[in-house]
């Protein structure tokens, strides 16, 4: 499922009645080293052609302007445009633009070491508001933001970089979804022919060979010309979520380009994961967070009225989701619909409270708090033309990186059988992947995510309870990558450790940027503090 913070705007459903909201000058422009590629001749044309798109950005630099004014980016931030090639195997062919922004450095010249490039996920999400923990004054980034000037960007077909599309926006959150959760083969044969129309209309909609060159080696190829526009001879990656399988990418691809890098909540990078294995991971991960969340809804029985107990929780649960089945609370809010409201709980623990609060307000008789929270916005059609975008470069990203299952027997005995103990997401996420089964265009195999000569330190950060990006993806990245520091934060589970407040890991991820000094080992942090009502 997607990995990146969901809200009002993009918590809207797919085609396939599945849930959506839910996962980085010589120097400067060398090639990536020999032992990085393979030898086969359409990678070798790939990255020469990444080195040429390098060498024309380090020339053309980036022509900063204030930021559009519909951006949402306030002064002093500004924006500007880097080009690459839509093909590296073609560098003088078809040409896109990709949105990137900045905010320079707040502390003295002499402070300054250079830029920090930022990803928060997705696939398909913008990172253009990085600059904005700045102008916000986020306490966690202060530090940090004296050294470096904060740098996001548009990944390709994401938001301002030549966006794809799958189908109308306005159609893809309409309300009420079919229930994700079968009741018969025609069920099933229904959510089948929507996730085939899906994908049939990435292909109409965004065209065969821009969905062909829709992957994560050609977003790492474009965060490097990304990075010679900039004038950096090296890298500083911030990634998290899929971000952090970008710059797992990035790390295996141009392991000499990069000076520091932080992955935050990682996607297990090992080809055997990415993605369909991947996604069969997150129910599990999921069903976990969500008892997490309902044991800590019970502990605060006094606030919500929910139950004294996750089983109590459960049950009111359940009989919601009953009700919104045969009857759409509002004619708009069913189970696909609570899904992706209730699904931001177990991915982000700022979300306990405002969910809880809803659910609190719905079983005491107020059923517009949930229609408001629930319910997609006809009248938001930029909001649902970004929620959308971002869920068609999910697609598109997901079923070109890798090969996916083309049997619907596979699909459905895994999905069932993980459905008996895991019920919360997994036939959603499931519905939501589907369209990687009639994938049109070739799919790719995925990048051996190793050591190669030059890869700095990394450091890597994680919770134990992480649903989207579960432990171990972290702990095989650590493996793959010599020398990198593994930071877990113990007993928690919001996705997305590093922006939050825990003195254990903010220090470190401080000390890591400022000094480049990293632990001599590993390091196990007490979890950050619990929401409180």
């Amino acid at each position: 499922m997607r990995d990146i913070r969901p809200t009002k705007r993009t918590a809207a459903l797919g085609s396939a009645g599945v849930l959506v909201a839910t996962t980085l000058l010589a120097a400067a422009v060398a090639a990536p080293t020999a032992s990085a590629t393979s030898s086969s001749t359409g990678q070798d044309r790939e990255a020469r052609g990444a080195a040429i798109a390098a060498e024309r950005a380090a020339k053309a630099g980036i022509d900063w302007q204030d930021c559009p004014a519909d951006w949402g980016l306030e002064k002093p931030i500004q924006c500007g445009w880097v080009t690459v090639p839509l093909d590296y195997a073609r560098p003088n062919g078809k040409q896109i633009k990709l949105a990137v922004d900045r905010i320079g450095n707040t502390g003295t010249p002499q402070e300054r070491q250079g830029a920090l490039v930022y990803n928060p996920g997705g696939p398909g999400g913008s990172g253009l508001r990085f600059p904005r923990r700045v102008t916000t004054k986020a306490p966690v980034w202060t530090n940090v933001a004296k050294a470096y000037d904060f740098v996001g960007f548009d990944p390709r077909g994401v938001g301002h970089s030549a966006p794809i599309s799958c189908i109308d926006p306005q159609e893809f959150v309409k309300a009420p979804k079919a229930d994700p959760v079968p009741d018969s083969a025609a069920d099933k044969r229904a959510q089948r022919k929507l996730a085939r129309e899906y994908a049939d209309g990435c292909a109409e909609r965004s065209g065969k060979a821009v969905l062909a060159q829709m992957t994560t080696p050609n977003t790492v190829r474009d965060l490097d010309v990304i990075r010679a526009a900039l004038g950096e001879k090296k890298l500083n990656y911030l990634g998290v979520s899929y971000g952090t399988y970008i710059g797992a990418v990035y790390g295996t691809m141009f392991p000499g380009h990069l000076r520091r890098m932080i992955v935050d909540s990682v996607v297990d990078p090992s080809r055997e994961k990415i993605w369909y294995e991947a996604n069969l991971d997150q129910d599990v991960a999921f069903e976990g967070r969500w008892k997490d969340w309902q044991d800590w809804v019970a502990a605060h029985d006094a606030t919500f009225h929910l139950g004294t107990t996750r089983a109590a929780v459960q049950a009111k649960w359940l009989q919601l989701r009953a009700t919104a089945k045969k009857n759409p609370i509002g004619g708009v809010v069913g189970p696909a619909e609570l899904i992706s409201f209730f699904q931001s709980a177990p991915y982000y623990d700022s979300s306990w409270v405002p969910v809880a609060t809803v659910f609190g307000k719905y079983v005491a008789g107020d059923t517009q708090a949930l229609v408001d929270a629930a319910a997609p916005d006809l009248t938001d059609t930029a909001g649902n033309i970004t929620s959308e975008n971002g869920n068609a470069v999910y697609t598109a990203v997901e079923c070109t990186d890798a090969k996916w299952p083309t049997s619907w027997q596979k699909w459905d005995r895994d999905n069932t059988a993980l459905n008996k103990n895991y019920p919360f997401m997994t036939w959603a996420n499931a519905w939501l992947n589907l369209p990687c089964a009639t994938w049109p265009v070739k799919q790719q195999t995925p990048v051996d995510v190793k050591t190669h000569k030059g890869l700095p330190q990394v450091l890597i950060v994680q919770s134990t309870r992480d649903a989207a990006t579960p432990y171990g993806g972290a702990v095989e990245l650590h493996k793959r990558f010599k020398g990198s520091r593994l930071i877990t934060e113990k007993d928690a589970g919001s996705h997305g450790v590093t922006g939050l407040v825990n003195t254990c890991i903010n220090t470190r991820v401080d000390a890591y940027l400022l000094t480049g000094k990293l632990d001599t080992a590993d390091v196990t942090c007490a979890p950050h503090a619990t929401p409180k009502p």
